[in-house]
């Protein structure tokens, strides 16, 4: 068998564009305002109907105080684990669009909400942004993002 050498515009050729990486993404939801568990349903379906992504597990859904000091009622949490092609940064401005057509009203940091949704941590990828950190810097301090993050990984 005689093999033959490309040269760099023959070989370059031969190559095919790199598809997307796929990754799994842990996407946190809470709300306390209004039907709270409505708000978790709606958003469950909206992440099921993004671009090249796939809900692979949710975990149960609990109860939790607030965090930080303003007064304001319990939030009902979830986590669903998320196969998905979006890059970070796409999937952070998808999760702001959900907010958004839920109601979502950023002015008091940790205050109450329609809907909240942040990416905990990605399978395969860190992010370090002035407005992206991925994995979240609360999920140390967070210990319900941690049981549902285990409870999601048991059952894939």
């Amino acid at each position: 068998m005689v093999m033959r050498r490309l040269t760099r515009a023959q070989d370059a050729g031969t190559f095919r564009p790199c598809q997307p990486m796929r990754d799994i993404a842990y996407v946190a939801l809470g709300s306390n305002l209004g039907d709270r568990a409505g708000y978790l349903a709606r958003a469950r379906e909206a992440l099921m109907r993004l671009p090249d992504s796939r809900v692979l597990a949710a975990s149960s859904v609990e109860e939790t105080e607030p965090i930080g000091d303003v007064p304001q009622d319990p939030f009902l949490n979830q986590m669903v684990a998320l196969e998905t092609s979006l890059s970070p940064r796409a999937l952070l401005d998808a999760l702001h669009v959900i907010e958004q057509e839920a109601g979502r009203v950023r002015t008091i940091k940790w205050g109450p909400r329609t809907l909240d949704l942040d990416i905990v941590k990605f399978e395969h990828q860190d992010v370090h942004e002035p407005d992206l950190t991925v994995p979240h810097p609360e999920l140390p301090h967070r210990d319900f993002w941690r049981r549902e993050l285990t409870e999601l990984q048991r059952r894939r």
